[in-house]
């Protein structure tokens, strides 16, 4: 994987193979930022990655200027793995090892942008309770937005606070909303 924009532009980052991990392709990456380079200023944004894996999206932010990053996996490799690279990019990034409801149940973080990429073949009900813990628990800022990437077998368009969907190969990411 690869940095795309920012302070460590064309930055490779090679993630050891045991993970468990998908990370978000290059094309997909280089679409949602384009959409989000047109709404914030990442300097100014505080941001959490869930299932974040590798941490591929969060150091996107980071090296676009994000100051503020959380970043919870379950699994123990990937959040050891985020901890090591974030610290060899100095880049402010808070890795926590939790079950990623079981923290959308407890945070009080709130955000302007949380990014979440379960593994695809979580079941329709598990994407569903993704933006129900989140606006159930008000974690989104003022403005802010949810995206949730997943396979285009899955629609979440029937959800509150749906706004659009955007498709990138086999990848969709479904933006979700503040009325």
């Amino acid at each position: 994987m690869r940095i795309i924009s920012g302070k460590y532009k064309s930055r490779r980052i090679t993630a050891p193979s045991k993970l468990p991990v998908r990370p978000t392709t290059d094309m997909a990456k280089e679409a949602l930022f384009n959409i989000l380079n047109n709404r914030y200023y990442f300097d100014e944004v505080v941001f959490l990655d869930l299932f974040a894996g590798t941490g591929n999206i969060a150091y996107e932010f980071g090296s676009r200027g994000c100051q503020n990053m959380t970043a919870v996996d379950g699994d123990f490799g990937c959040v050891q793995f985020i901890s090591k690279t974030a610290t060899e990019l100095e880049l402010n990034i808070t890795a926590i090892k939790n079950d990623v409801f079981s923290f959308l149940e407890k945070t009080a973080l709130k955000s302007d942008i949380i990014f979440a990429d379960p593994p695809y073949d979580l079941p329709l009900e598990d994407f569903e309770k993704i933006p129900e813990l989140i606006f159930k628990n008000e974690l989104l800022l003022k403005g802010g937005v949810l995206i949730i990437e997943h396979a285009k077998q899955t629609d979440l368009s029937h959800l509150p606070n749906f706004k659009n969907n955007r498709k990138y190969g086999g990848s969709v990411f479904s933006f979700f909303e503040l009325p």
